[in-house]
């Protein structure tokens, strides 16, 4: 990585790992602190502090009070130091009467002010501590109002003076969307009401999330393809037109993939390890792995292997007709982890009982079962409807786990379709979202499964690829470079 000057980042996060974690924003707030932290950055991290976050985890103390306003209501805060692993600083904004709850989001009509308060809250503590960022990197809805706030409420705070925002889009479908009635909670003077979107507030509604598109100083999405794709009618999601409008200053950069956790070579979970030389050990954890989920066939039949949130998104639908078409007419083990919406549930439950001794769903999601299944499969399929970025796809590759992935967002940007002949390429990489193409995907694979040299290259090719976060960190800091010039 070439040497750039220090930089000194807030990091908004509304969740972070190791300390909380729906997706994967958690998962870039976490490496991308702890990457930066150790080329020598200034970054430190603000995050809510949960009920389920025990601060000694974090080895996190009191070291400030802070009282936050939202419209008219006022919550007192205290300001936990502490720091995550790899000792980047670590803030948590402790309140329990907005962060205490059952989850860490929530349907409750105060969702917005949740996140509202965590946002002006870092603000504050920033200035508390003396701190004076370069820049303010926002995650999401939930600190989408940063960049409108900076401009406003908070322009003339010295620590902010040079201060340049980042907004990260991380999923464009959550947008922290809430009724324009409760506009007096953003603390906007009379004369800075007009900088609300109008015609969101015409239609009875407040957008955190387009306000941060309007408002932040640059934009990125969390793939260079999914940064052109919504900006288009299709996947836009209503936001189309604000992206399209600040078009400049938008772009892409490929999230990276925490090798420390996930890598045949040492992951933990694993009772032996592997890499491109050894895939003999890959072989003996699959008849292990097929041995304790009860599968019965023949252990030299492929393995395909789901890891995912059940929903729309994720193109489970598609799997209705592919997979039991496949199971029936081809030699094929399948293994699903994953939880979320009742009709991908009961799909899988009925695949199992369908194919009894080859199909195993577990509801729900279990950290080491998703581990041994990317150690297991030989095949991992993802065929989303959009996916911004995607893990699981790059973990695949380094497990020697062959992807199967439609092109679209971050799997076009880190699968390339195999070619035979040329003997280059990654995966199976299918373009139209229909039961058809899934197919032909899936038996592409099985047929390239029964040609032993083309597989193995295949294989190979995937685990030569790298998408560690120190080569990724190096775009966010060219941007954060190129965001503090313009100051």
């Amino acid at each position: 990585m070439s040497p750039l000057k220090p930089q000194a980042v807030c990091l908004l996060a509304a969740e972070v790992t190791p300390l909380s974690k729906t997706g994967g924003l958690a998962d870039v707030a976490g490496a991308l602190a702890r990457t930066l932290h150790a080329l020598g950055h200034d970054v430190r991290v603000f995050t809510p502090r949960y009920a389920h976050i025990v601060p000694a985890t974090a080895k996190a103390l009191p070291v400030r009070r802070l009282s936050v306003t939202v419209g008219t209501q006022s919550f007192s805060c205290t300001l936990l130091k502490g720091e995550l692993p790899g000792g980047a600083p670590l803030y948590l904004i402790d309140c329990p009467e907005l962060y205490a709850r059952a989850s860490i989001y929530t349907a409750d009509p105060d969702e917005h002010v949740r996140f509202l308060a965590f946002t002006r809250a870092a603000l504050m503590a920033c200035r508390a501590l003396n701190w004076a960022p370069q820049v303010v990197h926002c995650n999401d809805w939930h600190t989408g109002f940063a960049p409108l706030l900076l401009k406003t409420s908070y322009a003339a705070e010295p620590v902010f003076k040079s201060a340049r925002t980042l907004l990260t889009i991380h999923n464009i479908g959550y947008q922290g969307i809430f009724p324009a009635t409760r506009a007096a909670d953003l603390n906007l003077t009379p004369a800075q009401m007009p900088l609300l979107y109008q015609p969101d507030l015409t239609a009875g509604r407040i957008n955190a999330l387009r306000h941060g598109i309007l408002y932040a100083d640059a934009i990125n999405t969390v793939s260079p393809t999914h940064a052109r794709e919504i900006a288009s009618d299709e996947y836009g999601m209503g936001l189309q037109d604000s992206l399209r409008a600040r078009a400049a200053v938008l772009s892409g950069i490929l999230n990276g993939v925490d090798y420390q956790e996930w890598d045949p070579r040492h992951d933990p979970v694993l009772p032996q390890h592997y890499d491109p030389q050894h895939l003999a050990v890959k072989a003996q954890l699959k008849a292990a792995f097929l041995s304790h989920l009860g599968v019965t066939t023949d252990p030299q039949a492929p393995l395909a292997g789901v890891v995912s949130r059940l929903a729309a998104q994720k193109g489970i639908e598609l799997m209705f007709g592919a997979l039991p078409q496949v199971l029936r007419s081809r030699a094929l083990n399948f293994v699903a982890l994953g939880s979320g919406e009742a009709q991908y549930e009961v799909f899988f439950a009925k695949l199992a009982q369908d194919f009894p001794g080859r199909v195993h769903f577990h509801r729900g999601y279990d950290e080491r079962l998703a581990h041994w299944i990317e150690a297991a499969s030989d095949m991992f399929l993802m065929p989303s409807r959009y996916e911004p970025c995607g893990l699981n796809q790059m973990y695949s590759l380094r497990y020697g786990t062959v992807p199967i992935v439609r092109r679209t967002g971050g799997l076009a940007d880190s699968v390339q379709h195999f070619d035979a002949d040329l003997g280059t390429g990654t995966g199976i990489v299918f373009n139209d979202f229909d039961v058809p193409a899934l197919s032909w995907a899936l038996e592409t694979a099985l047929d390239l499964y029964a040609k032993p040299a083309a597989w193995e290259r295949l294989v190979q090719n995937g685990m030569a690829q790298d998408f560690s976060w120190t080569h990724q960190a190096a775009q966010y800091l060219a941007l954060y470079e190129r965001l503090t010039a313009a100051a």
